[in-house]
């Protein structure tokens, strides 16, 4: 068995046996489907002609699976390396990409999951979403999204030496993000100069990438342009997570 396989498969064992991280893993972002859903249904945004659930619902999601990625991978990376496992496996000859690697393919599995609980529960009378017929792009605008949001969860996971640490920078940053990128409302009820400000944060690209995506609100322009602001922060957090990442305490 290769040093990515084993990784991989103790990654998932560990998951599927702390039941109450997969209970909130999937159930938060439904909650929030289930309020949002229920407080505005039937309500349209003024002037654009698209129900609330088709804006929350997509900012919503993505929220959900970034926050997944982020706190995933920021937990492990701080756990690992505090019970200096990570020391172990920089002795053995496995390689840091077998690290990384395992852990990326169980926050894409988590995140497909995710994806198609919420989408099918939208879609139950009471809420009636219905998806866009290019839905299918959904699925390489999910995997850009947690590959961002992943790189940015291994930075918090390289600086955080605590559980609480961990917490604590992961909600300072993925909270405020959520409400100023849309996932909770509409950007169009926002000052502009908030809506400007929203540009320099990856959960906006990777809301309205969704949203074109699922619910047709915006076109395959916005799609593109997502999917390439999702792609420059990959690459500015992938730049700064190997600056950072650290196999013990101290390196």
């Amino acid at each position: 068995m290769s040093a990515y396989t084993a990784l991989t498969a103790a990654g998932f064992r560990a998951q599927v046996r702390d039941k109450t991280t997969v209970f909130f893993t999937f159930a938060f972002p439904l909650i929030f489907l289930v309020v949002f859903g229920l407080v505005f249904r039937g309500r349209d945004v003024e002037e654009s002609g698209f129900s609330y659930l088709s804006y929350t619902a997509a900012g919503v999601l993505s929220w959900g699976v970034a926050n997944a990625a982020v706190f995933g991978i920021g937990f492990t990376l701080m756990q690992w390396r505090s019970d200096d496992i990570l020391r172990m496996i920089r002795m053995s000859p496995a390689p840091l990409s077998a690290v990384i690697g395992s852990r990326y393919v169980l926050a894409l599995g988590v995140g497909l999951v995710q994806s198609v609980l919420f989408v099918g529960v939208a879609m139950m009378p009471g809420f009636g979403l219905v998806p866009d017929s290019r839905w299918p792009l959904l699925v390489p605008v999910l995997v850009l999204g947690i590959t961002t949001f992943l790189l940015l969860g291994v930075i918090i996971g390289s600086v955080a030496d605590t559980p609480e640490s961990v917490a604590g920078i992961a909600n300072f940053l993925m909270l405020p993000m959520a409400f100023l990128s849309g996932s909770f409302f509409p950007l169009d009820a926002m000052p502009e100069w908030l809506q400007k400000l929203s540009m320099v944060l990856p959960l906006r690209y990777l809301n309205d990438a969704v949203s074109a995506a699922l619910v047709g609100r915006g076109d395959l322009g916005d799609i593109g342009t997502g999917c390439a602001g999702l792609v420059v922060f990959a690459v500015l957090f992938g730049a700064v997570a190997a600056r950072v990442f650290r196999w013990t305490k101290t390196s």
